[in-house]
């Protein structure tokens, strides 16, 4: 089984072990970022069920610890992250060593033409099984967005995370600096969080995510790409401190909350600059995501309509202003915007 990360890989071992407690399966995973003695060790023992990630199982492949011409079922998970990743020439490769027989499975989570086409060339008159679409989010999930200042969304992320119901958030940013400085800015406001990322080393984050899963941290700040291999029971919330540029990717994120018939609440903090990120985000949705205010009480304001994009790309963009009050906006029209939450932008 290929996954994209070391967290999803180890996830997946990890279920493997407790599914298969009184079968006699040893399985195992490997992957970069670590030693690769122990792996080997393992390996030598032989394993039925392998999970790696492509980069560090061609590696073992190069160097004849690993032989997969034995193979019987072939797995590539998230398919569609492998891709984004860069990983396909890995994939491709290691492919081209499995048997020709042999049963093999395709999951992912969008299906972009380049997925497609990976499908096509691997699978021989596949099965289909569509079990929800990329634009569909959880039912028990409550979803508000907060507008926010960009220069004061650390305040208001504080604020959000010392409500009283707010006892396990996994709050997701577009970068790995943005992880860092947001973790150093909450320190500010006394609240502790971790971060997690690709620049972190592979000890780091597994000591990080344990953390989480404990409860001795309460708050993680992670990336898309490393939050795809978390899976934790009983995140309450879910912040999007920097909204994603693809739909989809949102989907994805709230998705880690409301798990197991639990319920949960995704709550996005969407600034002048990303407007449009959320209302493409409501258009794949199909719907609006209710606007709240900054203590989480549903806002007043009307639902004022989005300006045309050349409008919001035009020269008169510095004259915005962020209000709920069409009046109130003419008396601040030259005016820097103010914190709060709730602002619409009125033209």
């Amino acid at each position: 089984m290929l996954a994209p990360t070391r967290e999803l890989a180890t996830q997946i071992a990890d279920s493997f072990k407790t599914y298969g407690r009184y079968l006699p399966m040893v399985s195992t995973a490997i992957y970069g970022g670590v030693g690769q003695d122990r792996q080997v060790s393992q390996l030598t023992r032989g394993v039925d069920v392998l999970v790696a990630t492509p980069g560090r199982l061609v590696d073992l492949m190069e160097q004849r610890y690993v032989y997969l011409d034995q193979v019987e079922v072939f797995v590539l998970d998230e398919a569609d992250r492998m891709l984004d990743l860069g990983f396909i020439v890995d994939v491709r490769r290691i492919i081209r060593t499995l048997p020709t027989t042999r049963q093999t499975m395709l999951f992912s989570a969008t299906m972009p033409p380049a997925v497609a086409s990976l499908a096509h060339s691997l699978l021989n008159d596949p099965v289909t099984v569509m079990v929800t679409t990329a634009t569909e989010s959880a039912p028990k999930i409550e979803e508000s967005v907060m507008f926010v200042d960009r220069n004061h969304k650390a305040a208001a992320l504080s604020d959000v995370l010392k409500r009283p119901e707010v006892t396990r958030a996994l709050i997701f940013t577009r970068t790995k600096h943005g992880a860092d400085r947001l973790v150093r800015q909450l320190g500010e406001f006394r609240i502790t969080a971790d971060a997690m990322h690709g620049n972190k080393s592979q000890n780091v984050r597994e000591r990080t995510l344990q953390d989480f899963k404990s409860g001795r941290v309460r708050f993680l700040v992670a990336t898309d790409i490393a939050a795809r291999g978390i899976d934790v029971e009983a995140i309450t919330h879910i912040v999007n401190y920097d909204l994603p540029d693809e739909p989809e990717s949102y989907v994805h994120r709230i998705g880690r909350t409301a798990r197991a018939g639990a319920t949960g609440a995704a709550i996005s903090l969407c600034s002048m600059e990303e407007e449009t990120n959320l209302r493409n985000i409501e258009r794949s949705l199909r719907r609006r995501i209710p606007v709240v205010e900054s203590d989480g009480r549903p806002s007043a304001a009307p639902v004022l309509p989005m300006p045309p994009a050349a409008v919001l790309a035009g020269a008169n963009r510095p004259k915005m202003v962020f209000t709920t009050n069409r009046r109130l906006a003419a008396r601040q029209f030259e005016r820097k915007p103010s914190f709060g939450a709730g602002v619409r932008r009125t033209g």
